[in-house]
């Protein structure tokens, strides 16, 4: 029915008005720098970056403003340039608190002195992922994983295939969509300077089929000369194609065993988004301090825009002509995996995929008793039993929960979505893995402490 390039489960979202359909053709527009910026130092997961500036402090755009605080860390740079007038904690996305530097706008955009790759091909891998670490790039489809990070295996690990995310398969994002479509040169020079960064002579891009323009003008830039080994596959319309696990098995036919990753099987995966911001940082030199943002939903005039990293969610909202009437919710992300936001005020961050104005969609339904159709199951990615592990959760059996898997729920939505029943399934298994994750980790502490008496 879907063709061979499928993975377990799935589902299809109906897209509605102000969706896919409307803002595909909305050509990415630069929004303009917002007076002021906040810039969070916690924009990826791993360690927060340490403010390397204070209060009072001049500043020029790609300066970095906070160091890597570990390995599993990345740098954060000032999207613009002028005055440090606050270094302060604030929320983000979901309610996280973070430490952020806030920075006045002089207006002027003067950029600290960049400092392209002359010939990355003679480059080494090291040195490639160097240039990519201290640019500050994290996985931008929405996960924030360092990219440096991701391409320096560990131990014996040897990777064969780059798998490349262009799949978007989140209702109303289009912002890898018009990247694809209007950056395809680019992202196909990213493609091949992260093959050299890789050291791996083959890569495959994975396209939804509801992108055909995309995929058109992805093959054209692969005719020519740096084409070699890329391969652009189309893909059925099926959510969630863009997971990391799917879409390795969709593309490559390789099975991420549980609890494992791509490397597992020899993948490394980059979102499209990343792979552009590689490109940027590499021939040009800039950090990663702007992205393409959707601005989606119950807006007047929906679009893509270039967003400043820092900049408040209300310079989005007015670019689109405001507010519809009936909003109940801001959602930075897509509307299956996407974060509520608090305020209009949250700064975009490098993860920052999308912003929907959603109305009573967003509102969670009152639940009924589950009628064992078998729905979630069916539409479970990782293969789980959605309705006993949130049975389990909410009796508060978290180890047989986790007995039963519930740890490798990738918290996608589609059994939300699926149930007749309106059972909040993915909440209920977002909780049981914040709950043995928190016991993990009080009992690590507990056994090194009783390890230092000793």
């Amino acid at each position: 029915m879907f063709g061979l390039r499928m993975f377990p489960g799935g589902t299809h979202p109906h897209e509605r008005v102000n969706g896919k359909s409307v803002n595909g053709g909305n050509a990415i527009v630069d929004l303009p720098a917002p007076a002021r910026v906040v810039i969070p130092l916690q924009q990826h997961i791993g360690a927060p970056a340490k403010a390397l500036v204070k209060k009072g402090d001049a500043v020029l755009m790609g300066q970095k403003i906070g160091e890597a605080g570990g390995f599993v860390s990345a740098p954060v740079h000032a999207s613009v340039s002028g005055k440090v007038v606050a270094v302060e904690e604030i929320e983000v996305a979901g309610g996280a608190r973070t430490q952020a530097v806030v920075i006045e706008n002089d207006h002027q955009d003067a950029w600290v002195e960049l400092t392209p790759a002359a010939h990355p091909e003679t480059m080494s891998a090291a040195e490639l992922q160097q240039l990519i670490r201290e640019a500050g790039i994290v996985g931008m489809g929405g996960a924030g994983f360092p990219t440096s990070v991701k391409l320096t295996p560990a131990g014996d690990k040897v990777i064969r295939t780059l798998v490349i995310n262009g799949a978007e398969c989140e209702p109303y994002l289009t912002a890898d969509h018009r990247l694809m479509l209007e950056k395809a040169g680019q992202i196909i020079d990213g493609i091949r300077l992260i093959m050299l960064a890789l050291d791996v002579k083959r890569a495959i891009i994975g396209v939804e089929k509801n992108k055909p323009d995309a995929i058109e003008a992805l093959r054209a830039c692969c005719t020519g000369v740096g084409g070699d080994g890329i391969t652009v596959m189309a893909l059925p319309v099926m959510y969630p194609q863009g997971g990391e696990k799917q879409l390795v098995y969709a593309t490559t036919r390789r099975k991420v065993p549980a609890g494992g990753l791509p490397i597992d099987v020899g993948c490394v995966v980059c979102n499209v988004g990343t792979v552009y911001a590689v490109q940027q940082a590499i021939r040009e030199g800039k950090p990663l301090v702007q992205r393409v943002v959707t601005m989606g939903g119950l807006v007047n005039n929906p679009g893509n825009f270039m967003v400043r990293i820092g900049t408040p969610v209300s310079a989005l909202i007015e670019a689109c002509g405001g507010l519809q009437n009936g909003t109940k919710m801001l959602i930075s992300g897509g509307p299956m995996m996407g974060a509520s936001l608090h305020s209009d005020e949250v700064p975009v961050t490098k993860t920052t995929s999308g912003v929907l104005a959603l109305g009573d969609e967003a509102i969670d339904p009152e639940e009924n008793p589950c009628i064992n159709c078998g729905r979630c199951v069916k539409t479970c990615p990782m293969q789980l039993v959605p309705a006993r592990l949130d049975l389990l959760v909410r009796n508060g059996d978290f180890d047989q929960a986790e007995k039963c898997g519930v740890l490798n729920c990738m918290e996608c939505g589609a059994c939300t979505f699926a149930c007749p029943a309106k059972r909040l399934l993915t909440q209920s298994c977002r909780h049981g893995k914040r709950v043995i994750s928190m016991r993990r980790k009080q009992e690590a502490a507990k056994a090194a402490a009783e390890k230092a008496k000793d």
